[in-house]
């Protein structure tokens, strides 16, 4: 596990409750998917009930005014956040400066059904490209870092 995964790959590490962000890397192309399956209630967004029995109860979640609007906020943040990364010194030991990197494209951001423990809830599923990238080849760990920076700020811009 390299430095700064016990985060995302042990959900309890955080010590809170939260669904783990699964991080699903492209073997032939320079891009990453990511899916964050929403774990609690956002009364700001009136989504109150994230587990459901079914795939088909989630996209009444998905097709909401509230999740929509959840969508089109993380949509402004993950813009903010791809021109301006946020410093992989809270991530890692080490100190990288983002500044005069490629940045990411965002190529896709909508919403997700996510499996879990005999439930299922609405999510985001986002997947971040780099343009500069190989095009036959994965992106390599640093910068599935740079997007695990990226999506740590946005969870935690958004209360997620």
């Amino acid at each position: 596990m390299a430095s700064g995964d016990a985060f995302w790959a042990f959900p309890w590490f955080n010590f809170r409750a939260m669904a783990q962000i699964r991080y699903i890397s492209d073997k032939d192309k320079p891009s990453v998917a990511v899916e964050i399956p929403l774990q609690k209630p956002l009364p700001d967004y009136d989504l109150e009930e994230m587990e459901q029995p079914t795939p088909r109860d989630v996209d009444g979640v998905l097709v909401s005014q509230g999740f929509r609007d959840l969508v089109d906020d993380a949509r402004g943040i993950l813009t903010d956040l791809v021109a301006h990364p946020p410093s992989l010194s809270e991530s890692n030991h080490s100190t990288f400066d983002l500044t005069g990197n490629p940045h990411f494209e965002i190529t896709q951001l909508t919403g997700a059904i996510c499996p879990g423990d005999e439930v299922y809830r609405p999510g985001l599923w986002i997947v971040l490209r780099d343009p500069k990238g190989a095009p036959n080849q994965p992106l390599g760990e640093v910068k599935l870092e740079h997007a695990r920076a990226i999506i740590g700020a946005l969870v935690r811009k958004l209360g997620l």
